[in-house]
This record gives C-alpha cells, structure tokens and sequence, in this order.
C-alpha cells in the first residue's frame, strides 16, 4: 500500500516516533511529502531526475524519500560517515538536482557549495545555513502536487573495498513505487506476521538499504517505526519496553553489544512484546544466536541478501534449530563454483552465484555490472558459503578477504565468530598479512571490553583460546588491540582499512 492509503483511512496513527524526539502521523507524513514533492516540481526536477540525502536518522528524512516516491525522482542516501571527499564523489556521481544537508554538517555543506556545481536545490533539514534554504520554511511556501508513486531509491555501497558505486533499477512502472519495498512489504506480512497495529524498531543508519527499505516497507504496512538516532543497547530494551515493540532489527554486532551487557542490566527491562526479531548484513556467530533466543525467546528470523536484489535467502527460529548456522534455503536457485567456475560437491564451500533476480546496474559503470555475471548469467555478490544436503545455504566468508597460506584457504569469519565470544573481547577482525614462506598468514585485531587490559598476557590468553577451538593453521600468530574498530553503524566492518596497514608496499590479493 501506499502512505496516502493510510493517511486517508487513520490519518491520526502514528508513523514514525523519532526516540527522544519528534512524533509523526500518517496525516502528517503525507501531507509534508506532497508538500516537498511540489517543492521539487517548482524547482524543475522531473521524472527521472536525483535526489540526494545527507542526513542522520530524523523524521524530515521519509517525508523527502516519499516525496520522491510521489514524484517518480531517483534517491539517493549518502552514508554520513563519509569523508567530505567521498560526499562529494556520491553527489557528482549520482547526477543529482536537489540536496538535502542536516543543519549539523555546516563545514560539509559549504564544502559542497563550492564544488557540486550541478546541484540546482539546496535545503538545509533544520537550522539555515549559509547559501541553504531551511527546510521548513521551504515546505511553507510550497504548493501541492498530484503524486506519481513510480521513484525509487538508487543507494550507494559503502564503499569497503573501493569507490562506492550505484545500484540502479528501472523506474516503476505500475505506480506501486520501489521494487523492493514491495518486497519486502510482502514479507513483512506473510513471512514475519506484522500488522497495522505492530510496532517496529529500527536502530539502523537510513542510508542504508535495510533502515530505509524495511521502515519503508513498515510504513507501507500502516505500523508505527520507532527510529534510533544511533544504537545504544541498553537503549534498545528501553524502547522496547516503553513503546512496546513487536517487530525489530538487528545486525549480530548489535546482539553481541545487548549480550555483553551486565546481566542485572538485561534482566531489568521486559522484552516480552517481541513477536519478531530479524537480523541480517553480516554472518551471525551460532552461539550469539543461541543466546540471543534464550533471552527473547525462539522469534529470531534472518535473511541474507544484497541491494542488487538478486540474491536472497530466509530463515526461521525453528529451521534454523534445526541446521545452526544457515542463512536459510535461496529464493533462487544458487550455484557453489570453485576457481575455475566448475560446480563444487555438496558440503564444499566456493563462491555464491544466484540465478533469476531483477534487472539492475551499477550506475555509470558498466563494467562493473557484467562483472557480477558468469558466462551463464548467474550473478554473485562475492560471498562464498556452501549448501547441504537439505538445500540450506551457509556463508563462509567475502572471497576478497579468503587467506590464502601454504595453499590452504582460510575463512577469517570463522575465526571472528570464535574470538567475539571471548568474554574480554567486544569485536575482532580477522585477515592475512605478508609471510614470505607462506604467502599469507593470519593476522586478528581485537577490541578488548572497557576496563580489560590489553598486552602480551592478553595475546597470548586469546592465541591459546582460538587454538584450544579451531584446528591450529586457522589460527591468527599473532594479535593487536584497537579501542575501536572501524564499523558502520549497520555493522559492516571496514576491514580494509585495517588489512592495508600491513600490506603497505608488498602485492595485496584484494583490488
């Protein structure tokens, strides 16, 4: 369904409540997107045409992408995490006529003055700023505009293993709006029981495509989202509590993060409204999952797929029970190749490629959108797994990040999963360095639970852990300690920019 639906028939329901912030209903949320929708038509923008979003979770951030949706405009939402650099790339890139900057990115905003030339509108979303216009007092002077409902969102990679590129799809053409918000508005129905009367938690950046596809598709639904500005764990049972929650969304570095919580803390809050927690974005360690359903019980669901939209898989608690650590059975039918493009065994594990799916390129770059396609045209997202014998998938690793020693391939995640379930540890990234006998060998840094001391008696209490668990040749040689490491806050670690340390003038596997 569409937003308008809702805001004809219970105008006065909530839609979005901002934690710690604003309020909006259906009425409203409608209203103000018809408003920006005319707002951008008097600017000159047409079907087809950009927009982009530099803005942290608030709730002006889907008044503008269903504007967009009524206007059958392209958006794009640009990870705030970004260096100015890279803003202005996905800007330039994205060919975008209208901008719309949050009222706390001043310095980035007049950086982009200077050197988006292309860009005809620019909104300030909340305080004016220099040479921007506030968003409300541009929302007052606009008139109204009939919808169109056929945009959709053209989103960005984040950019882990080089220039983030586009995913863009066809415009739609039977007025229902963005393909996979349709989707996933299916599934949210059939697939995870939500209603009109559910509650759903979001703590995820919008810019990325499950936080502003999936509370989309919530809003297509008629629920009500609870939106993070950022994710807290003790935050999260606190929301869940008051608001009630049915329906929420994880990554496993937020289950780890609520888990490593004082047990005092956990036991505090009442999270028996849960109907349905879903995770997905990275391989979720089976112990974490065990614990996290011990705690709020068997209503964990997951899926794996990506923004292409050609890959996807499910799972439920019960299944899963059932084959402990699977993503779930494919939509579509998948193929496991080895290096030479030859069909593997079942059981061994080799790179992911997927049939069927919907058409999409990687905007302005096609070579690399025949690069995710085999002479067969299947298409991988560079995942490796395995299937087993009943047809369920299971994610190994990214085939960037294999490490290669002696010969033998190594699956860091493997190792991951085991050291962020070290008691003193809250993360780990796992990945080979230099070794001139072996080519590569495996390498871990950590980041150590506050208050844990990190040092040599550490290392070595971590190496033993690992080798008491894992078959000695997966294990790292060695360790390093980082306070933090470089994750997303959708719980995508930037494990490059950790790997290029060591490999700084020596040849790197990874392009």
């Amino acid at each position: 369904m569409n937003i308008s639906d809702h805001a004809t028939a219970a105008g006065n329901s909530v839609a979005v409540v901002v934690a710690e912030g604003d309020t909006v209903t259906y009425g409203e949320l409608y209203a103000n997107s018809r408003r920006v929708a005319a707002l951008l038509y008097e600017a000159g923008l047409r079907p087809g045409d950009g927009v982009a979003l530099v803005l942290p979770n608030r709730a002006e951030f889907f008044e503008i992408t269903w504007a967009c949706q009524l206007s059958g405009l392209y958006y794009s939402a640009v990870n705030t995490h970004f260096t100015a650099d890279e803003v202005v790339y996905v800007v330039d890139d994205s060919e975008v006529k209208a901008l719309f900057v949050d009222e706390s990115m001043a310095e980035l905003a007049a950086h982009l003055l200077e050197t988006n030339s292309g860009v005809d509108v620019h909104i300030s979303v909340g305080a004016a700023l220099p040479g921007w216009r506030p968003y409300r007092d541009a929302l007052a002077s606009a008139g109204d505009a009939p919808p169109v409902c056929d945009g959709t969102e053209m989103l960005y990679s984040s950019g882990t293993t080089g220039r983030p590129k586009a995913v863009r799809r066809p415009l739609p053409t039977d007025g229902g709006g963005s393909w996979a918000q349709k989707v996933l508005e299916h599934s949210l129905g059939q697939r995870y029981a939500m209603t009109s009367s559910s509650v759903y938690l979001s703590p995820a950046p919008l810019y990325h495509a499950a936080g502003i596809n999936y509370t989309m598709a919530v809003q297509r639904v008629g629920a009500t989202s609870i939106l993070m500005r950022k994710f807290d764990a003790e935050a999260v049972l606190r929301l869940i509590e008051t608001h009630r929650v049915t329906h929420a969304q994880f990554v496993p570095t937020m289950f780890v993060r609520m888990l490593k919580l004082p047990e005092a803390v956990r036991n505090s809050y009442d999270v028996s409204s849960l109907q349905c927690v879903i995770h997905a974005a990275a391989p979720c360690p089976a112990e974490v999952k065990y614990e996290m359903m011990e705690w709020f019980g068997p209503v964990i669901h997951e899926y794996y797929g990506g923004t292409e939209g050609f890959a996807g898989t499910g799972i439920g608690p019960q299944e899963w029970l059932s084959h402990p650590g699977s993503v779930g059975k494919p939509i579509t039918p998948v193929h496991v190749l080895d290096e030479q493009g030859v069909e593997v065994a079942v059981g061994a594990s080799g790179e992911l490629f997927f049939e069927g799916g919907p058409d999409f390129e990687y905007f302005k770059d096609p070579d690399k959108t025949a690069s995710v396609s085999n002479d067969r045209g299947w298409r991988s997202l560079g995942d490796m797994g395995f299937v087993d014998d009943d047809g369920y998938l299971y994610l190994t690793d990214r085939s960037t990040f294999m490490i290669v020693s002696g010969g033998v391939n190594i699956y860091p995640q493997e190792v991951e999963n085991l050291l962020m379930m070290h008691p003193k540890l809250v993360d780990a990234a796992v990945f080979g360095v230099p070794n001139d006998e072996y080519g590569e060998e495996v390498k871990a840094v950590v980041q150590p639970v506050g208050g844990v001391e990190a040092g040599p008696a550490l290392e070595a209490e971590l190496i033993d852990y690992c080798r008491t668990n894992l078959a000695t040749y997966k294990c790292p040689r060695t360790i390093e300690f980082d306070p933090e490491l470089p994750r997303d806050p959708n719980g995508k670690l930037y494990k490059r920019r950790i790997r290029d340390r060591y490999w700084q003038g020596r040849t790197s596997r990874i392009l």
